[in-house]
């Protein structure tokens, strides 16, 4: 089976960046290539968040449950948050709400919850999603003390599970020199360890829900391996 026609934004751990990421490529399509946008699917959520900030800032007209199918009012992981109100998690609903969102948009943007090896139920992880439902990934990694480490051990579950990697996105979760950059999480350094590229640096945000400042911010990063189309954008980048 091929790749479908969607990218799965996952992440090294909880709170590194996933929606920040997914946002920033949100707001770049919308501003630079509309008719190309992709629409958004969080399958799972648990906690009020995410699916809130993308009916706000980019898809008013969608209401929450067509941009996350299953919510969980516990912030844990979905089959622990799923335990405590009696319920299980549904990937038949899950499934089908990624179709019909493969129906009406040329490609969609799939937000993950924590890192390939978090749970989705008691007996899949996320890479164990990603492989099955033959998703390409992008990992998001926050530029801290063992950005290296996480990078790496991130990777290695990828390719154990044959997941299409396409690459890399550091993310800036606080203000940061270059020099920080550089060495907390040197690029050329986990290219060269994950044989997988690092497509840019998301600079820190001040203001992470001005579409204006996350399309500018993702303009920076090589986008021609997140979706084959990509390669062709020749919008002004302004």
């Amino acid at each position: 089976m091929a790749s479908l026609n969607a990218l799965l934004v996952v992440g090294t751990d909880t709170e590194v960046g996933k929606t920040v990421v997914t946002s920033a490529l949100l707001a770049y399509w919308q501003r630079y290539r509309p008719t190309q946008a992709p629409t958004v699917l969080k399958p799972f959520q648990a906690g009020v968040g995410d699916r809130e900030l993308y009916q706000r800032l980019f898809f008013p007209t969608l209401s929450l449950e067509a941009i996350t199918p299953q919510y969980f009012d516990a912030p844990l992981a979905p089959p622990l948050a799923a335990e405590l109100e009696g319920r299980t998690v549904d990937l038949a609903l899950a499934w089908r709400t990624l179709e019909e969102n493969l129906q009406r948009s040329p490609w969609v943007l799939v937000e993950g919850l924590g890192g390939l090896g978090s749970p989705v139920t008691y007996e899949l992880t996320v890479a164990d999603l990603a492989a099955a439902w033959h998703l390409p990934v992008v990992l998001v990694v926050p530029v801290k003390l063992g950005a290296i480490a996480q990078a790496i051990a991130n990777v290695a579950l990828a390719n154990q599970h044959r997941i299409d990697l396409r690459g890399i996105i550091l993310n800036c979760p606080q203000p940061l020199t270059q020099e920080q950059i550089n060495q907390w999480a040197p690029a050329g350094l986990i290219t060269q360890l994950a044989q997988t590229p690092v497509l840019g640096t998301l600079p820190y945000l001040p203001d992470p829900e001005s579409p204006a400042d996350l399309a500018v911010a993702a303009a920076t990063l090589e986008l021609g391996l997140l979706y084959p189309d990509a390669a062709q954008l020749t919008a002004k980048r302004s």
